[in-house]
């Protein structure tokens, strides 16, 4: 159920990041099986190193499920070898392509076809696809609605005193689903199709890229100058108290 600061707290949040970063025009990528690669290599990984090693597959002529099937694991993990893991990273390479042949034929559409509950439990069932990695290719490869929750966002809450009672993913991403409510006024950077629960996610993004942007050596990533979420904040009492030990990270893919 919405609660209404609460409500306002997370908007006001997104119209700053929005103002101080612009559109960000994320998921970089030339189409959906790209999308899916990326998002099983950046488990873990600086999304440079993940660049990196996507530029290798290209190179190779490799982006296709079928070519990676034909690719030994080893010949495979030395090509993503820049973003780490790559022995487990080729597995689940290899795992999601021999997956996507034998239900759906490398049909992507097909896949992308199911609605969203089904096809999210689906992408789970596969070997190395977590609930982050999951929510990504619905979002940015089959271009349907799941807010996607990483440490950087959950980061970014703790920071300002703004966090689900319960540390799990699913509670982080009903956090914003139950308290961001279709407002095409909001979101108006966002491409004019997607859906609301899209625009919403482009939320999830600026969190990202704020956390992600930060250096320096405070562990706690500043907020833009004169940020403040609204009244929800003043609500909770709890001003800067948070730091990014006071809870258990998230569980990885």
């Amino acid at each position: 159920m919405e609660s209404q600061p609460l409500s306002q707290a997370l908007r006001n949040i997104y119209q700053q990041l929005m103002a101080h970063y612009g559109p960000q025009h994320w998921w970089p990528a030339r189409e959906s099986f790209e999308v899916i690669i990326g998002a099983i290599l950046t488990q873990s990984a600086a999304w440079r190193n993940v660049e990196k090693a996507i530029a290798n597959l290209r190179a190779a002529d490799v982006l296709s499920p079928k070519a990676l099937r034909r690719l030994s694991i080893s010949e495979l993990a030395t090509l993503i070898r820049p973003c780490g893991y790559y022995n487990a990273k080729a597995l689940k390479l290899k795992a999601f392509a021999d997956w996507l042949e034998k239900h759906y034929q490398d049909d992507l559409n097909r896949l992308f076809a199911r609605n969203i509950d089904p096809l999210r439990q689906q992408l789970l069932a596969i070997y190395g696809i977590g609930e982050e990695t999951a929510d990504s290719i619905i979002l940015y490869a089959a271009g349907k609605p799941s807010f996607v929750i990483d440490a950087y966002t959950r980061r970014i809450l703790n920071r300002i005193g703004l966090y689900p009672d319960s540390n799990r993913y699913l509670s982080y991403q009903t956090f914003f689903t139950d308290n961001l409510p279709d407002d095409s006024r909001l979101f108006t950077n966002i491409t004019p199709c997607s859906s609301a629960w899209r625009r919403m996610s482009a939320a999830s993004h600026r969190f990202v890229h704020h956390a992600a942007s930060i250096t320096g050596a405070s562990p706690i990533p500043r907020l833009p100058e004169n940020f403040h979420p609204g009244p929800y904040f003043n609500i909770l009492g709890v001003q800067n108290r948070m730091t990014l030990t006071d809870t258990p990270p998230l569980d990885a893919d």
